[in-house]
């Protein structure tokens, strides 16, 4: 449907990003990363849930070394959240690892950085360039150490917007910039394994600083908004930045964040893929809002039906619809469907009217049609 910016290839453990491959969907653990138990458990959880690649927060030595343990345990690749501490991520790439994530606004000594790059060239471990609003570095500071408190950094009095004329350096420059210099060290080391984010909360600003940065380099970039919010309002900011930046053919990797369960960052990834044709992984579920016309509770059928088909795993669309108006059409047109009517509905399969049943059969008989789906298809 979009026409993908072609990107440079790169490989994270099993996970291919860039170029033609699949765009992936990330998640982060909410755990405590020493907590090893909860972390894998965290992470299995994840990975049943289709997360392709996993991130954990580093914060300290303990955590790095048990990067080793919970790597022995999860099938995804593993990426170690490093701020800071340069010294993290070269425990990190000891301790197994399958790429890094820097921060160049708080790791911005590029000796620490080129001691770090060294270690994973060693070990073909790729490097995220990750930027963020909320962690740039002081103005003038780029690079720098000693004097440039980040707390003292003036980011705050840029402009957002770029559009502003009477703005001469605004703060998707100053994004575009800290990227850019980070980049340069890796690449004085020839070294290409990179992938790239610029991200903030605000949706125009980091748009504008991903579709200016992609001017600029070949890399594949990881797309996200940062502290998007709650599960409701953090889906919708992040699926209108995401989707207009995917819509525009860029992006390689997305995350979306949320303060809730990591497993609802997955779901929303996947739908918004889908909701742009760009991944066609599980089920899509079409469902009648309800309205006055409604002859029954659709609403409480469409939650029953979305929970069921969480275990299913085709790429299969199913639709849940409550009244004669849309209902037949979007029925025929799904793969499964159904059209409720006044204590009964009409099953429908690949626009081919299946069955009448009555309402209390609606789920099981939905539910008996995705496992005649399943079972023709293995």
């Amino acid at each position: 449907m979009f026409e993908r910016r072609l990107t440079n290839q790169i490989a994270i453990g099993d996970t291919v990003i860039g170029g033609d491959a699949p765009i992936s969907v990330q998640s982060m653990t909410k755990t405590d990363t020493r907590d090893i138990k909860s972390t894998i458990r965290q992470i299995k959880e994840l990975e049943d849930a289709g997360c392709e690649i996993i991130r954990c927060a580093v914060p300290d030595l303990e955590a790095a070394d048990a990067l080793a343990e919970i790597k022995k345990n999860i099938s995804i690749p593993l990426v170690a959240d490093i701020h800071f501490h340069h010294n993290l991520a070269l425990k990190s790439i000891e301790n197994g690892v399958d790429a890094l994530r820097l921060n160049p606004g708080n790791i911005r000594d590029s000796d620490k950085v080129r001691e770090v790059v060294k270690a994973a060239k060693t070990r073909s471990i790729p490097i995220r360039i990750g930027v963020n609003f909320g962690s740039l570095p002081p103005i003038g500071g780029i690079g720098k150490t000693g004097d440039f408190h980040r707390l003292a950094d003036g980011v705050n009095k840029l402009a957002k917007d770029s559009k502003e004329t009477d703005a001469e350096y605004n703060v998707v420059d100053h994004m575009v910039n800290t990227a850019l210099w980070e980049v340069a060290i890796l690449e004085d080391m020839d070294f290409d394994q990179i992938k790239i984010s610029v991200k903030g909360f605000d949706v125009p600003m980091t748009v504008d600083a991903y579709t200016r940065l992609s001017d600029k380099v070949d890399y594949p970039l990881h797309l996200g908004i940062t502290e998007a919010g709650t599960p409701l309002n953090g889906s919708i900011r992040s699926a209108v930045g995401l989707g207009t930046l995917l819509a525009m053919g860029i992006g390689d990797t997305i995350r979306v964040s949320l303060a809730g369960d990591p497993v609802l960052e997955v779901e929303a990834g996947y739908e918004i893929l889908k909701s742009l044709n760009l991944r066609n992984k599980g089920v899509t579920l079409v469902a009648c809002p309800s309205c006055g016309r409604a002859d029954v509770d659709i609403v409480k059928y469409a939650n029953m039906v979305d929970e069921a088909l969480k275990k299913f795993d085709k790429p299969i669309k199913v639709a849940v619809m409550g009244c004669e108006v849309n209902g037949p059409g979007e029925a025929k047109d799904a793969d499964i469907g159904i059209a409720a009517g006044v204590g009964r509905g009409i099953i429908f399969r690949k626009g081919q009217k299946v069955k009448v049943v009555p309402e209390s059969e609606f789920l099981p008989a939905l539910i008996e049609e995705m496992e005649k789906i399943d079972l023709e298809s293995k």
